[in-house]
């Protein structure tokens, strides 16, 4: 699952090589798109932290109850779907865009 939603962040990941021959250069690209997908994939696990944490919390304990860890999981697991399903719907909409001016 996590390696979807990776991929998903994934729409500029074809570096290009500025200077025609140098593989640092395309070797530094690359990685600096794994870490900006990185980064964007922790952002968004923050945003379903905080969301999630505001709707299921009622108030903070030193144990969660079952109703609380099932409200937490299931809040997550609908945000997921929810991104792959809206990342899916632009990937087709880019590439039936992409498509038309071929």
């Amino acid at each position: 699952m996590l390696d979807v939603m990776l991929s998903s962040f994934s729409s500029d990941s074809s570096p290009s090589d500025k200077d025609g021959g140098g593989g640092g250069d395309k070797e530094l690209q690359e990685f600096l798109v794994i870490e900006k997908q990185r980064a964007q994939f922790n952002a968004q696990i923050h945003e379903f932290n905080e969301i999630c944490w505001d709707k299921c919390v009622e108030k903070p304990s030193n144990k969660l109850d079952s109703k609380t860890e099932t409200c937490l999981s299931n809040c997550v697991d609908r945000f997921i779907d929810v991104s792959l399903l809206v990342t899916q719907r632009f990937t087709q909409l880019l590439s039936k865009n992409a498509g038309g001016f071929n």
